[in-house]
């Protein structure tokens, strides 16, 4: 047997006092404080920049002229807002990584961010079992604020059912009998079509669903899937697609005129992250969720829009006001509580009541869910650009279940 070799014996004195000449190189190489000035609120912030970069890049911008403009008023508590953001690799495993170096490495105060509904669920997972306070910011699955909400999670943007529910009067009004439904095959999808067909089954019990095509999220072979709709015959068509997906599917329908005379209903597709790229190409007479940032007279938006033009000589997407609601969202809570305490922070976000680029909106104490809205409108082409005509803003709290119907949907959190 080969001996053991024994360590070199080193004095518990001289081990202290290389502990202490590392510590003192460590702090020399951390980032020096302007004399008088306060330890930063850290804000971690993951998301999917490489996968959904349509979205996401302006969603950065927002956010930062939002942390300027806080900062530039003194910050909160006497604070500055720090962010330090990291990309999530857009699958849950790496967002749960991500995470937790956010809160073991980099020390943050909160976590806020995600885009994919299965990253956001996630994160919210870990959220609950750190007890840590996290602002999911864009993911949409209903079930981030209902059957699997927990204490500690609160989400910005309307869900998939306040937005199928913003769009349900219009698809009620068409009356059409026979639907076909095409969507991403994952939470954020799979929520969406689930919800259209409870809404409109319950509010058209003749309705029939034709056809479904569940697409793998980014990697849609659209000329089958356009085809495979147009041989169903339906007379009315759910579209859930969003970013290269929907352009591709918009291209194919074109071409094979998989969707003409059909009533279109569709989410997202008003955005102009991915109305825009489409151009002259993009689909006439579609009701749809979006942005119509040329066509919005509130005035919390124009001074959004003049401060975003100023800064960035562009004009905003969607990813930019749901980036800037956040880190408002986040310093209103933050000085509604007094403290980075995540007990405390979910206590003040429980009835937070923020001024966004829409106007107030209020955080819900029953599901943490906020009431920020968004337009609907139909699509048409002007001057070789694809836009949302007629506009209207529906305020989220009109479409959002009572709080009695809550506390059934929510049993994980009750």
């Amino acid at each position: 047997m080969r001996p053991h070799k024994a360590a070199p014996f080193t004095s518990a004195p001289l081990l202290r006092r290389r502990a202490a000449l590392i510590a003192l190189a460590a702090l020399a190489l951390l980032p020096a404080l302007p004399a008088g000035a306060a330890e930063p609120i850290r804000i971690g912030e993951l998301n999917s920049y490489k996968a959904q970069a349509a979205f996401l890049d302006p969603y950065r911008k927002g956010m930062e002229l939002a942390l300027k403009q806080v900062n530039d008023a003194g910050g909160v508590l006497g604070r500055p807002l720090e962010l330090i953001s990291r990309d999530d690799g857009g699958n849950p495993g790496d967002a749960v990584r991500v995470a937790t170096e956010l809160l073991t490495r980099d020390k943050v105060d909160l976590l806020t961010g995600t885009f994919l509904s299965h990253v956001g669920l996630a994160v919210a997972e870990l959220a609950k079992r750190r007890k840590v306070f996290f602002l999911a910011a864009e993911p949409l699955t209903d079930k981030l604020t209902w059957a699997d909400g927990n204490r500690y999670t609160f989400r910005l943007r309307p869900s998939t059912y306040m937005q199928v529910a913003m769009l349900m009067p219009e698809a009620v009004k068409a009356n059409r009998k026979r639907w076909a439904l095409v969507y991403p095959n994952y939470e954020y999808g799979q929520s969406a079509a689930q919800t259209f067909k409870t809404l409109l089954k319950a509010a058209q019990p003749d309705v029939e669903f034709v056809a479904e095509q569940a697409t793998p999220l980014g990697k849609i072979d659209a000329g089958p899937v356009a085809q495979a709709i147009a041989d169903a015959k339906p007379d009315a068509v759910f579209n859930v697609l969003f970013a290269a997906d929907l352009a591709r599917f918009v291209r194919e329908a074109n071409t094979r005129k998989a969707l003409d005379g059909t009533f279109v209903v569709s989410l997202l597709s008003g955005e102009p992250e991915y109305l825009d790229p489409l151009k002259d190409e993009a689909p006439t007479g579609w009701v749809v969720t979006g942005y119509p940032w040329y066509a919005i007279t509130i005035p919390e938006h124009q001074a959004f829009l003049d401060a975003y033009r100023a800064a960035y000589g562009d004009y905003p997407r969607l990813g930019s006001i749901v980036g800037y609601a956040t880190i408002k969202s986040l310093a209103a809570g933050l000085a509604k509580a007094g403290s980075t305490d995540s007990e405390k922070l979910v206590a003040a976000f429980e009835g937070l009541e923020v001024d966004g680029p829409f106007g107030p909106f209020t955080y819900r104490a029953s599901d943490h869910q906020a009431t920020m809205g968004a337009f609907v409108g139909t699509l048409a082409v002007k001057d070789g650009r694809g836009v949302m005509v007629d506009p209207v803003y529906i305020d989220g709290a009109s479409v959002l279940p009572s709080d009695a119907e809550v506390s059934k949907l929510r049993p994980a959190a009750n």
